[in-house]
């Protein structure tokens, strides 16, 4: 590699040059909106990245994050700081623009003040920027299918090489799965695809009119969370509320061909929750839900706690899959955490909001939690700022050990605060054209609640929680991932 960084001590005045300022532990996409949008402000883009000698202590040293920087096409020169020396940088690069995240707009760091009143003094602009929020990408527009999917393998093997890891650690991650024992609580679905041949246009409104061919039944909600759970070789028990219906019956049966140990509550106020999709070929044309998302009954909530009071004793650790149909009310969450103290059990916490309004916050001091970007912007209401600083006060607002923030396309970043230090490590989508992403949330969380409840790393988790994601969103409908069909996708990657 020809690496295009310099010391401060090298470096002079760089003409219409953008600077920007950090300590860049790992890349991810929060890092390449920002980047993006600093370099449109200029000729040459230069980052000013902080140094070794400082009182924080970062996870990587700083030539290995210079290397990193380097690789990024986006960036022109890196400017290696002994410090936090960016006055001085700023002096000597004369930029036209300096360009800091949105968490410094209003900033107290002295480093950060005499900076913004060295470049007002040059005639300089300073810019606060936390990139364009993106929940989609054009990458496919720029690159083939399968020059995107080698870059994605690429990707994924450099940051497991950077988190000292490799295909042998996942795969023998795997083979402990057996030994964990978890609890599932949430949202049951019963979800249906239905396969359509379309006709065309109704010629009496503007509808499209299909003709419905054959469907299939599939488990969904907290229901898929426990399958995975069962089909990656650990043991299962899935604590939910259902109507007395026949959308229950199909779920029973679902349960159990994928071995899970049910534990359901009937209630006749309401009906089991079912989602019905129309399909013609691989394209979703719309979702018609049936459900009910009143909280339950006392007498309803009482059994649920009485289950859970009588599976702690014998589990691992709690997965709590929650999409905000009622189920999960404050009464059980209190329950959960005086479970979790008296057991020494760990709790792991996912809610979903995309057509309810719900909020991750109301998980306090869990191990883990697995919300969207979306979502978590929905719950801290902040809309601006940077991937870090929303992530960081998640982790101020809830008190969580560990975080994986979703993505989407752009894949995942996993947190992990639990050490002496934080690890971050961002882990790239492994999927270039998805078919169904539905459940590729429900995958990622019960791989990484199966790996920590075995004791095992946040990072070795993460990285198995992101191959399992891509072969969800690979198929059609909600089919629980085998171990051996995740470890021949993990083989796939490495060998490239």
């Amino acid at each position: 590699m020809t690496y295009k960084f310099s010391s401060l001590d090298e470096v002079q005045e760089i003409k219409n040059s953008v600077l920007v300022f950090g300590h860049f532990t790992t890349i991810h996409t929060g890092h390449i909106r920002y980047l993006k949008n600093a370099g449109k402000k200029g000729e040459q883009l230069i980052v000013a990245l902080i140094g070794d000698n400082t009182e924080n202590k970062y996870q990587f040293s700083q030539i290995e994050r210079a290397e990193g920087l380097a690789s990024i096409d986006l960036i022109d020169k890196v400017v290696l700081l002994k410090k936090d020396e960016l006055n001085e940088a700023i002096c000597k690069i004369k930029p036209i623009c300096l360009v800091l995240g949105k968490e410094f707009e209003k900033s107290n760091n002295n480093v950060i003040k005499k900076a913004i009143k060295t470049m007002k003094s040059l005639g300089g602009e300073v810019n606060f920027d936390a990139g364009v929020v993106n929940y989609a990408t054009v990458d496919l527009l720029k690159s083939t299918s399968q020059q995107l999917l080698d870059r994605k393998f690429l990707q994924f093997r450099n940051a497991c090489k950077r988190q000292e890891l490799s295909q042998k650690n996942l795969l023998n991650t795997m083979d402990k799965f057996h030994n964990c024992n978890l609890i599932v609580i949430g949202d049951s679905i019963l979800d249906q695809y239905s396969a359509c041949e379309a006709l065309g246009m109704s010629a009496e409104a503007p509808v499209v009119v299909v003709k419905e061919l054959e469907h299939k039944n599939f488990i969904g909600g907290a229901a898929l969370v426990a399958a995975n759970v069962s089909a990656l070789g650990a043991r299962c028990d899935f604590v939910s509320v259902v109507g007395d219906d026949e959308h229950a019956k199909s779920l029973v049966t679902e349960l159990e061909a994928n071995n899970v140990e049910h534990h359901l509550v009937y209630d006749n106020s309401r009906p089991t929750t079912f989602k019905k999709r129309y399909m013609v070929e691989n394209q979703k044309l719309f979702r018609v839900s049936k459900l009910e998302d009143d909280m339950l009954a006392p007498k309803i909530e009482q059994k649920i706690i009485k289950i859970l009071e009588k599976l702690a004793p014998n589990s691992n650790g709690i997965i709590v899959s929650d999409f905000v149909y009622g189920l999960i009310t404050e009464k059980i969450l209190k329950k959960l955490s005086e479970l979790a103290s008296k057991y020494d059990l760990m709790l792991f916490g996912d809610l979903q909001c995309s057509s309810q309004v719900g909020h991750v916050t109301k998980f306090i001091n869990y191990d883990l939690l697995s919300p969207n970007e979306k979502e978590a912007r929905i719950a801290l209401q902040d809309k601006e700022s940077g991937l870090e600083a929303l992530a960081q006060k998640l982790f101020k607002k809830t008190n969580c050990m560990r975080l994986v923030m979703k993505l989407g396309a752009n894949g995942l970043i996993a947190y992990d605060k639990s050490l002496k230090k934080m690890n971050t490590q961002s882990f790239p989508a492994l999927s270039t054209n998805p078919i169904d992403v539905s459940g590729a949330g429900d995958s990622l969380l019960s791989v990484m609640a199966v790996g920590l409840a075995c004791k095992e790393s946040m990072m070795v988790s993460a990285a198995i929680g992101a191959c399992r994601a891509a072969i969800a969103v690979d198929t059609i409908g909600n089919y629980p991932i085998t171990k051996e069909v995740l470890k021949e996708k993990v083989k796939q990657i490495f060998k490239n």
